[in-house]
């Protein structure tokens, strides 16, 4: 295989995807600006359609970007995340002859020699990449993610029409400060094209989640594996929305586990999995009962320095006692400056709200009565109403994942109708915390993984 890489950030393709995005766009800016300029509301729910028309022709990053956007509460209005929440972010496949030359361009003239069986059709297809089936040389089931053409380039060129939305998002409705958040969405998106790096992602999660049985990680192959194409061991599963109707003791198990795959990992190595989308796991059964879930994709996943997450053990801490200063402190370690008094009170809604959970001891749903994807959207609103009278206030970029995986998590709970004492689950995962405790562990998962130590 050549050196040289015919993929990399490319101007004529960033030109031609500039074209596509840019020009649908920018329609949907006028709309929204001429909407402003004459006494009407941006926000209402014919622009927000308008967008959603927009990107739904769009195929590849710029979907993943509106997706992501539209499941981080108060981000955007309620009504867009309506609409971006109906797009499919599926491509069209790669047919067979484009598979075979993708799969020569990556590991070589005779790769098909190197597999037992490939199937040429794509099980599952999605925003960056398609999904093959396929077995080892040894007859192990592999599930092999290849990577479509000139991703890096779409997705540079979509990150520049992000940092677009967001500008006209600014000056239409200043009352949170998106520059950050743009920031932690390129870097997020960026890092989910280098398949090499997903793989170090599994195996930290591996050593993260090994002494939870209920959650089962798949295993990296990396001699069948590049930097566009990651061949992980295929986990039989089912769609965790088949078990909806299943009897309270099945969705309660499954709800521990799913509790157990974003907390565990998060309180004993400071990594969060960002992207908690109904597609990311499935359900694995034994004796013909589900017993836990099968977690499968790491693209997104956010590494964090200890210092957040005692912060998030600080603010739990704070809530809990009714100490102000702690609640403060919290906030200060996630990176909020200039918090006044009305500030601190306005985010207290929304820490309350993603706390309440946690701080109940007893056994409860997550939310009584709130639909899956209606979940965080009336406090979003509070505080959005808040912020225009008393903000803006800069949202800090480590916060962006965070809030995303504990709202999606929320929202699986919800799908489950899960009856938890969440308090219980959260105290036996922070039990003895400490700062160095958790460095120390993050050190040595991340060494072992060849993932470097956050700054």
């Amino acid at each position: 295989m050549a050196d040289r890489d015919n993929e990399a950030n490319r101007f004529t393709a960033r030109a031609a995807r500039y074209a596509r995005v840019g020009a649908n766009m920018g329609g949907v800016a006028a709309r929204m600006a001429g909407a402003r300029f004459f006494g009407g509301d941006a926000r209402d729910a014919s622009s927000a359609a308008a967008l959603a028309q927009a990107l739904g022709g769009l195929k590849g990053p710029i979907m993943k970007v509106a997706q992501l956007l539209a499941t981080i509460p108060d981000l955007i209005p309620p009504e867009y995340a309506a609409e971006l929440q109906k797009l499919q972010s599926e491509a069209p496949p790669m047919g067979a002859a484009f598979v075979k030359r993708r799969m020569q361009a990556e590991l070589g003239p005779q790769w098909q020699g190197r597999f037992g069986f490939f199937d040429l059709n794509p099980s599952a297809a999605a925003s960056l990449g398609q999904v093959h089936r396929a077995t080892t040389k040894d007859g192990e089931k592999l599930a092999c993610k290849l990577q479509y053409p000139d991703m890096q380039s779409a997705v540079e060129a979509d990150l520049k029409q992000l940092e677009f939305v967001f500008a006209l998002h600014r000056r239409m409705d200043p009352a949170i400060d998106t520059r950050e958040i743009a920031k932690e969405i390129g870097e997020r998106v960026r890092e989910e094209l280098d398949y090499e790096r997903e793989a170090r992602h599994a195996s930290l999660y591996a050593a993260a989640l090994s002494d939870v049985e209920d959650v089962h990680v798949p295993k990296v192959h990396p001699e069948l594996s590049t930097r566009r194409l990651l061949s992980l061991q295929w986990l039989e599963g089912e769609k965790i929305l088949q078990f909806t109707e299943s009897p309270v003791e099945i969705r309660n198990r499954l709800a521990v586990a799913m509790f157990k795959a974003w907390w565990h990992p998060f309180s004993h190595a400071a990594v969060i999995h960002g992207d908690p989308h109904l597609g990311n796991y499935t359900v694995f059964s034994e004796g013909r009962e589900a017993r836990g879930i099968n977690l499968l994709d790491y693209g997104c996943v956010r590494i964090f320095h200890p210092r957040f997450v005692g912060g998030v053990v600080d603010l739990y801490r704070g809530l809990q006692t009714d100490d102000r200063a702690r609640v403060v402190h919290a906030y200060e370690t996630w990176g909020f400056r200039s918090l006044s008094n009305e500030l601190i009170d306005i985010l207290n809604i929304w820490a309350r709200f993603i706390y309440a959970p946690l701080l109940d001891d007893r056994v409860r749903t997550v939310a009584d009565g709130v639909k899956p994807g209606e979940y965080g959207r009336r406090q979003a609103f509070e505080v959005h109403k808040a912020l225009k009278e008393k903000g803006p206030v800069t949202v800090p970029r480590e916060f962006v994942f965070m809030d995303r995986a504990a709202v999606g998590l929320g929202a699986v709970f919800l799908h489950l109708r899960a009856e938890l004492n969440y308090h219980r689950l959260f105290e036996a995962e922070i039990e003895r915390f400490s700062l160095d405790g958790l460095a120390q562990r993050q050190a040595a998962v991340l060494a072992a993984s060849g993932l470097p130590i956050p700054a």
